[in-house]
């Protein structure tokens, strides 16, 4: 569930290879946001109810 909500959360927002190779920090950056907003939806529906 986790590794497909980054996916789609990437496609949504732009975060492609090619952002990586342009402007890896910008890509790290946006990446970290999305993985702690999966973390945060996975926890809540898995874990917490």
């Amino acid at each position: 569930m986790f590794f497909l909500l980054v996916k789609q959360m990437a496609e949504r927002e732009g975060v492609t290879e090619k952002l990586k190779a342009d402007n890896q920090m910008e890509w790290v950056a946006r990446m970290n946001n999305i993985r702690s907003r999966a973390t945060e939806i996975v926890n809540n529906d898995i874990i917490y109810n």
